[in-house]
């Protein structure tokens, strides 16, 4: 625990074993490989202090706005990085070869993931940017 916030451990669990396509589905492979796979979110937990303790079940809530914008950076600034450094490439280079545009391309996708870490580094610690606590799970409500 850090002052005013809670490290939450989140298990990442599948419900692939439920579809028909799963043996043949891109999401499915994904899932098995990372399925009971262990991450942490550091949470707010200004509105109820010192309440929790370590092994404590916990709900949280991520804005539907803030996933949403979030998956847009993830997925889109590495994408058009990658775009526009292999066209800048291929239109300031005149003898430009495939190779010579992957290459392009392969440094603006470097270059976007960088953006999308220095983002998230920047906004590590705004609480708009983070998950909420909710309160405790409903197993453990007293």
């Amino acid at each position: 625990m850090e002052a005013g916030s809670l490290w939450v451990e989140t298990i990442r669990k599948s419900v692939c074993g439920s579809c028909a396509a799963s043996k043949g589905c891109g999401h499915g492979i994904v899932s098995r490989i990372s399925d009971g796979q262990r991450n942490y979110l550091r949470v707010s937990s200004a509105s109820y202090p010192d309440r929790f303790q370590v092994d404590d079940e916990v709900r949280i809530a991520i804005p539907e706005q803030l996933l949403l914008r979030s998956s847009f950076v993830v997925y889109v600034v590495p994408l058009l990085s990658t775009l526009l450094l292999a066209a800048l490439m291929a239109g300031l280079l005149p003898a430009a070869t495939d190779f010579d545009v992957a290459l392009g391309a392969g440094l603006g996708f470097l270059l976007g993931v960088g953006l999308v870490r220095l983002h998230a580094w920047k906004n590590r610690d705004n609480v708009l940017l983070q998950p909420r606590l909710l309160g405790p799970a409903a197993a453990t409500l007293s």
